[in-house]
């Protein structure tokens, strides 16, 4: 089994946020992303989670920046193909306002 990040990413349209939807939207979108969750349970390395602002840090400095992650989970699969499949038809995209989930495999750390 291979491992894979995914990262759960938001509109670029910041007006476009959970907190605009309605109560019974939002409860459909937690109930189905739960059941995503239940279904998943066996793959699941790390549930992770919803995540904060963002600072950069580099040669200038530290600075506060904008990014489109919005949350994460890392999880198991066979091949990258069929981690990805596991995120059709996500309730991040098709019932809240998330663009879209990038995954990519997490490959072991070179000379470790």
């Amino acid at each position: 089994m291979k491992t894979f990040l995914a990262l759960f990413m938001g509109s670029a349209d910041s007006a476009r946020t959970p907190a605009d939807m309605s109560e019974a939207d939002m409860a459909r979108g937690m109930a189905a992303w739960g059941a995503w969750m239940a279904a998943n349970a066996g793959r699941l390395v790390e549930a992770g989670g919803p995540v904060g602002s963002t600072k950069s840090v580099s040669k200038r400095g530290v600075e506060d920046i904008r990014n489109q992650v919005g949350g994460y989970v890392v999880l198991t699969a066979e091949s990258h193909d069929e981690a990805a499949a596991l995120f059709k038809d996500h309730p991040h995209f098709t019932i809240f306002p998330g663009d879209r989930v990038e995954v990519m495999e997490r490959l072991p750390i070179p000379g470790a």
